[in-house]
């Protein structure tokens, strides 16, 4: 996710903030065309169509009300004991600095919580900034999960941070 300058907040036709809503199988498609140009410039890694049609369930999405247009999305996964992964979080370009980021992050950190996870982490390669003035710092190596640190390319130069809950 890369920063943006902040703009007036997002509202639908009839004034009220983002709506954020669990994704689903037909959402599988927006979740991939809202990610391609994420995925080209670098800022997420490339997913397939399939990964979004397997793990419709893990994403949220942020549309404005009235809307059917996917704005903004992120995933939550599930990695066992009171560890949870944020990825694949971003927000349509000429959407950004609306507070659908925040939104989204808020809305997951809520999920996040009803499952009892005590820690959520991320990596990023561009929006630290945006992590850490939601409570994310620098996460301690031993407490990452192993199968999701050993997934990330170093290449990339990601920042992995955490926020407990």
């Amino acid at each position: 996710m890369t920063a943006a300058t902040p703009r007036p907040p997002l509202h639908g036709t009839d004034g009220l903030p983002p709506l954020v809503r669990r994704a689903r199988l037909h959402d599988a498609p927006a979740l991939h065309a809202l990610s391609l140009p994420f995925t080209r410039s670098g800022a997420l890694r490339p997913r397939s169509i399939d990964h979004y049609l397997a793990h419709a369930g893990e994403f949220l999405l942020a549309t404005g009300r009235g809307r059917g247009t996917v704005l903004g999305a992120l995933a939550l996964s599930d990695e066992g004991e009171g560890a949870a992964v944020l990825y694949n979080f971003c927000v349509a370009p000429g959407n950004q600095g609306q507070g659908l980021g925040a939104a989204l992050l808020r809305a997951a950190l809520a999920d996040a919580g009803s499952r009892l996870v005590r820690e959520v982490f991320t990596a990023t390669t561009s929006g630290a900034a945006f992590f850490r003035r939601h409570g994310f710092l620098p996460a301690g190596p031993g407490r990452v999960p192993a199968a999701w640190a050993g997934a990330l390319d170093p290449a990339r130069g990601s920042e992995v941070l955490s926020r407990r809950l």
